[in-house]
Order: C-alpha cells, then sequence, then structure tokens
C-alpha cells in the first residue's frame, strides 16, 4: 500500500515568509523607482518639447519675415531702371551736353558786345 509521508514544517516557514516579505518589498520600492523615472522622463520630454514648439514658432515668425523681405524687394525691382534705359540716358544726356550752354550773363555780354559793335559801324559808317 502507498505510505502517506506527512511534513511536519509548513509549506511556508517563518524563514520563507520572511524572505517573500522582503523580495516584495525590493520590487515594491524598484516599481516605484521606475515609476518615478518614467514620471521624470515624461516631464523633461514634455519640456523638450514646449522648447521645440517654441523654436518652430520662432522660425516659423523669422520665415515669414524673410517672405516679406523678398515680396518687396521683388517688388522694388520693378521701381529700378533698366541697364537699357540707363544707356538711353547717358545718350541724351552727351547730346544735351548742358555745359556748353550759355548763361543769362553770357548772353547780356554777348548783346552789349553786339549793340557796341552795331553802335561803331553806325558811327563810322
Amino acid at each position: 500500500m502507498t505510505e502517506v509521508t506527512k511534513n511536519p514544517e509548513p509549506a511556508y516557514s517563518g524563514g520563507n515568509i520572511r524572505d517573500l516579505e522582503e523580495i516584495q518589498r525590493t520590487l515594491k520600492d524598484r516599481l516605484i523607482l521606475v515609476g518615478q523615472n518614467l514620471i521624470d522622463f515624461r516631464d523633461q520630454t514634455e519640456d523638450d518639447i514646449l522648447e521645440l514648439k517654441k523654436e518652430i514658432e520662432a522660425l516659423k515668425k523669422s520665415t515669414e519675415k524673410v517672405i516679406d523681405f523678398i515680396e518687396t524687394l521683388s517688388g522694388e525691382f520693378n521701381k529700378f531702371a533698366k541697364r537699357e534705359d540707363l544707356e538711353i540716358l547717358s545718350k541724351q544726356a552727351k547730346m544735351f551736353q548742358p555745359m556748353n550752354f550759355a548763361t543769362k550773363q553770357d548772353l547780356k555780354n554777348l548783346a552789349s558786345s553786339i549793340d557796341t559793335t552795331v553802335s561803331n559801324e553806325k558811327g563810322s559808317g
């Protein structure tokens, strides 16, 4: 027949229970530490994301300013004289030669000189 052996010690002795409790406390502490690290990591990530959003917004504003400047500049290009136009104006200025024109004083001197010559011719003639 079968013999049934009785184990006088319970399945969990006092030492085993204390060991299990210690293991449970260690696991609990580790879990709390992992949770705290996860929370810290999340907070740091949120701060990094917020900083990146601010930088992106600043870049958008800078880009808008550059685009506005380029649009203004391209609009102003139409107002600049073209090289051909400047060459035409230069040729016209050379033909005009304002420095060769007589001043009013020159004309007065010429008129008085002519009057003197005419009166001298009348007097001698």
